[in-house]
């Protein structure tokens, strides 16, 4: 029995703005889960009051749109509302009121569902990202898992039309039960590859249903930890596959959803297939996917890689293949996975500035995949954190388009290329030249010139804006 809906998303009456319902609470008998937070407001560059926006101010026009259109925060509900302090050295640190005082499992997950969007309103979010397995617990069938899945899709829906709040993506867990153990689609078990695609069916279904504007896929066990064990190729050809499938349903059911694929370069596994952009995007070149898909790019992904937090966002940016942002960072010093709030304005303004040049992210976003620190245990630390990066990120906004208005960089690279906007370049850049056209040159012109790359001096004037 399926329990998706047979209407699209666009037969629902539309939602209010999530500005009209800020001030306003869930219903009557909803319990407040931070009675002690206030709605979060912009209050000014000279604010001392850790619970308001400095440089965040949603509606203030930069460069021709509001802050919030080329923001488009989003708060994750894996890390902000099932995160608990565990590592792998320890026990978990923090305890959430809406966990404690039941056992029955659905209800849990709608308490989690009315702190979430208080959370989302209090905080003036438009947006929020989930996995399947964080909304709903999973049930011993798949039967049971899917109408669990859909009571809860449902709650979310009707949270939704009552804030305003807008899903931007939906993903599937492929990685926390044991059968994932060895993989979701790359599995070496056909049963298994078979359970990963229903549950990325039900996935579709739900984000087109709650007008979810991305479905991202992250390969969590998609990888090896042993080549001994590991067909690469069969493992790849075989995810292949399941993207094709996905296409191929999306198309049947008239599905408007951004794909989008997130790279990693290891952990869980070793050695993970979506190892960074460039990998990722020669995947999707290889099995004729690249115009179905997208990447939704995470910077601490991007230095567990070995590349500088902007690298990613830039090459896929600059490719035509940015879709959206998993917006964190990672300690240089740790080897793994972090998740921290970005707070690194000089990062943030490279990053803005690559989104100013493609004139914004839509329909991606800029999704807080961030979890405060173990010790960070108070609920207040969970606005903290986000209030913090959603200022991190409007500073970089000011600066980039600041940068961008001025365009004094630009003209420094325009220059330091002119080179191929004539001659010898041209013909290069062009594709006309030939071998014997560059040696016939050289023969004629002599050896060129070393020429300074003045990084210094790019360095310098970026600290002049930021």
């Amino acid at each position: 029995m399926s329990f998706a809906p047979s209407s699209s998303s666009s037969n629902v009456t539309a939602p209010p703005q999530v500005g009209d319902k800020r001030k306003q609470q869930q219903d009557d008998n909803v319990k407040e889960y931070f009675p002690d937070v206030p709605v979060i407001t912009y209050k000014g560059p000279d604010s001392t009051d850790p619970m308001s926006f400095r440089y965040y101010n949603a509606d203030e026009l930069i460069m021709g749109k509001p802050m919030k259109e080329w923001l488009r925060f989003s708060v994750c509900y894996w890390h902000t509302f099932r995160g608990n302090g565990a590592d792998p050295f320890g026990f978990p640190t923090m305890v959430r009121p809406w966990e404690e005082g039941s056992d029955d499992p659905m209800e849990i997950a709608k308490r989690r569902a009315d702190a979430a969007f208080e959370l989302f309103v209090k905080l003036g979010v438009e947006y929020y990202t989930f996995h399947d397995r964080d909304v709903a617990p999973e049930m011993e069938t798949l039967k049971e898992t899917n109408e669990a899945l859909w009571e809860m899709v449902r709650y979310l829906h009707d949270k939704q039309r009552s804030t305003g709040i807008k899903l931007l993506w939906a993903t599937q867990n492929l990685f926390s039960h044991p059968r994932y153990m060895n993989g979701g689609f790359t599995n070496p078990d056909a049963h298994v590859v078979a359970h990963a695609a229903a549950q990325v069916k039900q996935v579709l279904d739900l984000n087109h249903y709650l007008g979810g504007q991305n479905v991202v896929f992250w390969g969590g066990r998609e990888g090896y930890q042993s080549i001994l064990n590991t067909r690469i190729k069969t493992e790849l050809d075989h995810m292949a596959q399941i993207f094709k499938m996905v296409i191929a349903y999306k198309e049947k059911k008239g599905m408007t959803a951004q794909l989008l694929i997130e790279p990693k370069p290891r952990e869980p596994t070793k050695h993970q297939y979506d190892y960074d952009a460039q990998t990722t995007m020669c995947f999707l070149q290889t099995y004729g996917l690249e115009k179905h898909f997208k990447l939704n790019i995470e910077p601490n992904h991007t230095t567990l890689a070995g590349h500088d937090f902007e690298h990613d966002i830039i090459v896929a940016s600059q490719y035509g293949m940015l879709g959206s942002v998993d917006s964190n960072t990672g300690d240089p010093l740790v080897g793994w996975d972090t998740d921290q709030f970005p707070m690194d304005v000089k990062k943030a303004t490279l990053v803005m500035g690559v989104i100013l040049n493609a004139g914004g992210l839509a329909p991606g976003g800029l999704n807080f995949d961030c979890k405060v620190r173990r010790e960070s245990t108070d609920a207040s630390d969970l606005f903290i954190g986000h209030i913090g990066a959603m200022d991190t990120f409007a500073r970089g906004l000011r600066n980039a388009a600041n940068l961008k208005q001025d365009g004094v960089l630009e003209q420094m690279l325009d220059a330091r290329y002119s080179s191929f906007s004539h001659g010898i370049g041209k013909q290069i850049e062009d594709g006309t030249a030939t071998l014997e056209d560059c040696e016939s040159y050289i023969l004629e012109h002599g050896n060129p010139q070393p020429k300074s790359g003045q990084q210094e001096l790019y360095e310098l004037i970026l600290n002049r804006y930021t």
